[in-house]
């Protein structure tokens, strides 16, 4: 198999220094962005060196905060995240860039491309199409969550926590790859802000849909996801009124999409196709005319 062109890269986002990793050649480019948490050497990395095998240029990298990047420790800023993925489409500087998400990712990845017409598709892989009218089904419920969230905004609260301990992610999913050797990585902090889920449940990524007219959406999920929900996945994909595309794939655990060959492959396999045949016709981008 021959060896991917591999480097590391800094770029600049609100003036806050984030760190990433480019990898292939090729005219057509992918940012991708991940898992609540996660760092560019966990799952985003996995799927840019599959996707830079399919003949994409990729860039995995780490969101401000999180990681080798530079930002406010282990918090999870919603404007700010869509910020650094306006800078990764800038550094990248190519006529022909999708952006693929995964988990949390993936509704970010919408958001972003809604907002930024130089994003030419994007595709959610096991994503998390958040919607606070959703959530906010139980108003009480919902508010009083809020509530809590915003009481303790500052501190921090463990990412992962095995036997159902308290965590930003509970239960065993979560700690059977974050924390354990099967997701470790350097970078990775096991601790989040609280202040964090409240970002989380305020952010709409399932508003973004009706706003993919002209942008190829892309739905790769679970048909059983207790993590990110299929229903939701299955509202993000009827609410897009443009050319779009849902593969239901028979994975047993949302973590499947993380590291897992077969779901791994599978959900690589069909992102290529989909963005090699919708970024191969993208028009490009006439050069600006001199003087």
């Amino acid at each position: 198999m021959t060896d991917i062109r591999t480097e590391d890269v800094t770029f600049t986002a609100d003036g806050l220094t984030l760190a990433g990793t480019l990898r292939g050649d090729a005219a057509e480019a992918v940012v991708l962005t991940g898992p609540f948490t996660g760092v560019k050497e966990q799952v985003v990395g996995r799927y840019a060196e599959e996707l830079a095998r399919r003949g994409f240029t990729t860039l995995a990298f780490d969101h401000r905060g999180f990681g080798a990047s530079e930002g406010r420790r282990a918090h999870e800023d919603s404007q700010g995240k869509l910020a650094d993925l306006r800078a990764a489409v800038s550094l990248l500087d190519r006529d022909r860039v999708a952006v693929v998400g995964v988990c949390l990712g993936a509704g970010y990845a919408v958001r972003a491309a809604a907002a930024d017409p130089r994003v030419r598709a994007v595709a959610g892989i096991a994503g998390a199409y958040n919607s606070p009218a959703w959530f906010a089904r139980d108003p009480i419920a919902y508010r009083g969550a809020l509530r809590g969230f915003l009481a303790a905004y500052d501190e921090f609260l463990p990412a992962v926590a095995p036997e159902n301990g308290p965590a930003a992610m509970g239960g065993d999913e979560p700690w059977a790859y974050y924390g354990t050797a099967r997701g470790h990585a350097d970078r990775w902090e096991n601790r989040v802000t609280t202040g964090s889920l409240h970002s989380l449940m305020t952010f709409d990524a399932l508003g973004a849909a009706p706003l993919l007219t002209e942008t190829p959406l892309l739905v790769v999920h679970g048909r059983k996801d207790d993590y990110c929900s299929p229903e939701l996945a299955e509202a993000m994909y009827a609410a897009t009124p443009g050319d779009k595309e849902l593969e239901w794939l028979d994975a047993r655990e949302h973590i499947d999409f993380y590291d897992v060959a077969p779901f791994v492959t599978r959900a690589a396999d069909v992102t290529a196709d989909f963005l090699h045949r919708h970024l191969r016709d993208a028009p490009r981008t006439a050069p600006p005319a001199a003087g």
